[in-house]
């Protein structure tokens, strides 16, 4: 089982794909990306959730992007 990961602060043109590669850099394993999107609108909300493949993985990912500034 894997362990999801909060993400926020995202800006609103990022794409799954996008945070896809960002956070399957350096061989972290992503099983699944949710955006949060305005239920009204379906713009993005700026947040989403990650679900690394174990628990390896996601701990290397907030030690490596805690605090990266994406897209400005």
């Amino acid at each position: 089982m894997g362990t999801r990961l909060y993400v926020g602060n995202l800006p609103f043109s990022v794409d799954e794909t996008a945070l896809r590669s960002l956070f399957e850099q350096n061989e972290r394993t992503v099983t699944e990306i949710k955006l949060i999107t305005d239920r009204d609108t379906g713009r993005p909300r700026g947040f989403g959730f990650i679900e690394m493949g174990n628990s390896q993985d996601a701990d290397k990912a907030i030690q490596e992007l805690n605090g990266y500034e994406m897209d400005g």
